[in-house]
């Protein structure tokens, strides 16, 4: 997989080395994760609280970055905070005030909802600059940048140029916002051409999830 992202950063005149890869564990056991430990990886996705605090514990004594990319309850946002290094799913400013903090802070970004259902999470791309200036303004939240899932059933290349244009936007509020999380293990490539810093891949590293116990 490294040869396959790195192929794409050039071909895109990209340094690879600007490109973190989250390899996303849901539903596979702490085992696995020790093992990808093992072999340098060092950003874990989880998308499912309950089973990322459960790993995050078992795991303490390992140098890992957790990345909570899943939707969140604002009632489970502080315990979150407790664990993860970043959380990839900002959506509502219900979250940004229960995510708040006067101690130390925690990287965020906003999540963009490219479709037309509510289900899917993320805000509107009309509403990115209100919910920006809304977690720059909270204490605690440090800002990454934009999150984003291209939509099923459409080609995933312009979605994420979409999210490379809400970029630019975000960072006039806030230069340093320029962080992209989005291009899964399918669609890694299109979104590593559009600026992807943040890649969140599964099945490509780490095979077929097991069903969930």
């Amino acid at each position: 997989m490294t040869g396959r992202i790195a192929e794409a950063a050039a071909d895109a005149g990209r340094d690879a080395g600007e490109i973190t890869t989250i390899v996303v564990t849901k539903f596979h056991p702490a085992a696995l994760v020790s093992r990808l430990a093992d072999l340098g990886v060092r950003d874990i996705g989880e998308n499912r609280h309950q089973e990322a605090q459960a790993k995050a514990a078992e795991l303490a004594a390992l140098d890992l970055r957790w990345h909570f990319i899943g939707q969140l309850q604002s009632k489970k946002a502080r315990q979150v905070r407790a664990y993860a290094s970043a959380i990839h799913s900002v959506d509502r400013g219900a979250l940004v005030d229960a995510l708040r903090s006067d101690e130390a802070s925690v990287d965020c970004f906003v999540q963009v909802n490219l479709t037309d259902d509510p289900g899917r999470g993320g805000v509107l791309p009309e509403g990115v600059p209100a919910l920006v200036e809304h977690v720059l303004e909270t204490p605690g939240l440090r800002l990454r940048g934009l999150m984003a899932v291209a939509p099923l059933g459409e080609p995933a290349r312009p979605a994420f140029a979409r999210v490379r244009e809400l970029s630019e936007h975000v960072r006039r509020l806030e230069p340093t916002a320029h962080d992209l999380s989005m291009g899964m293990s399918h669609d890694f490539r299109d979104a590593i051409m559009e600026g992807a810093t943040h890649l969140r891949i599964g099945t490509a590293i780490t095979g077929n999830r097991p069903d969930a116990g």
